[in-house]
C-alpha cells in the first residue's frame, strides 16, 4: 500500500505523520488520515492550503507513493505589505 507523509509546522511543534492509503488518495484523504485535524482545531479543512514538495496543489490532486502532504498555514500579513513596512520604517530611523 502506498505511503505519504503529511506535515503541518506551527510556531511551537512541527507534525510529521506518515500514512497509508490505496492508490487514488487524494491530498484531503492524507489530511484526514493524518488526524491532524482531530490535533490540530486551528486548521480548516474547509479552506485549508495543500502543497506537495512545496508546490500548491488543490484537494482533490491525486498523491502518489512517498509524496509528502504539506498543510499550510494562513500568512499573518502580506509578504509584499510587510516588507514596504520595514522599509519604511528604517528610512524614518535614518
Amino acid at each position: 500500500m502506498p505511503r505519504y507523509e503529511v506535515a503541518y509546522a506551527r510556531p511551537d511543534r512541527q507534525f510529521v505523520i506518515e500514512v497509508e492509503l490505496p492508490e487514488g488518495a487524494t491530498a484531503r484523504d492524507a489530511l484526514l488520515a493524518s488526524r491532524l485535524l482531530e490535533t490540530c482545531a486551528e486548521i480548516d479543512p474547509a479552506s485549508v492550503l495543500l502543497g506537495v514538495y512545496g508546490k500548491v496543489v488543490p484537494a482533490d490532486y491525486a498523491v502518489r507513493d512517498g509524496d509528502r502532504v504539506e498543510v499550510y498555514r494562513p500568512l499573518k500579513a502580506d509578504p509584499r505589505v510587510a516588507r514596504r513596512a520595514r522599509v519604511k520604517s528604517q528610512a524614518a530611523r535614518r
